[in-house]
């Protein structure tokens, strides 16, 4: 996988940010993005190999388009600064999402934002059993990969409706987001063992994304 390439395509892309230039260069995007799903498509062979129930995907349908939804999003450019895939993207679960930018580029999992209904799902969870929660995140390897869950600006003052302010896991209890994310910078991924690093950091954050997959789906 050149990634130098992409990382470049991006770039330019970024600077002349319109439909018009992904016109007449929609040739460059496609080979930058064939190679790409290529790459997906190797990484979710591999990955299949780690979990019995991995959800396996073909790598065009991993890889999430490069257009900014404008009907929602009217402000943002037309084109994303980044190529974003998700994998083992099984229906109504979290996923294991791969973001390479030129701002940013990380692995990440779980859920950001979820909504209400899943919020809630997984909060019954804790309730019910978060000393396991605790001890997966508290782990020395996940504590090395991902340094606890992602921060959440947003999180309650007070305790969530049905829980009292005394609840043993009433820190968990507060947050609206569940996801971990691992950073990586430019001469990581450029480096031969980028792949690899993504798969160590793939076991890592499974036996996270089963606990908060099951707390949804059950």
């Amino acid at each position: 996988m050149n990634f130098e390439r992409l990382f470049g395509f991006l770039e330019i892309l970024n600077a002349n940010n319109s439909k018009e230039w992904m016109d007449e260069h929609r040739g460059q995007y496609e080979t930058v993005k064939a190679d790409y799903v290529k790459w997906l498509e190797d990484l979710d062979l591999q990955l299949s190999k780690l979990d019995e129930n991995y959800y396996s995907s073909s790598g065009k349908k991993a890889i999430n388009r490069i257009n900014n939804n404008l009907l929602y999003h009217p402000n943002k450019p037309t084109y994303k600064d980044h190529f974003g895939a998700g994998l083992d993207k099984r229906p109504k679960t979290g996923d294991f999402y791969i973001h390479l930018g030129i701002e940013e580029c990380f692995v990440a999992g779980g859920f950001y934002k979820p909504k209400s209904e899943l919020l809630k799902s997984i909060r019954e969870a804790i309730d019910y059993n978060g000393d396991e929660f605790k001890k997966i995140i508290n782990t020395k390897s996940f504590q090395k990969h991902f340094e606890g869950l992602m921060e959440d600006e947003d999180q309650l003052k007070t305790s969530p409706k049905g829980f009292t302010q005394d609840h043993k896991h009433i820190d968990l209890l507060r947050l609206k987001s569940f996801a971990a994310m691992k950073p990586f910078n430019r001469k990581e991924i450029l480096a031969d063992d980028f792949k690899e690093k993504v798969i160590e950091a793939y076991k890592v954050m499974l036996p996270f994304r089963r606990y908060l997959n099951k707390a949804v789906t059950v």
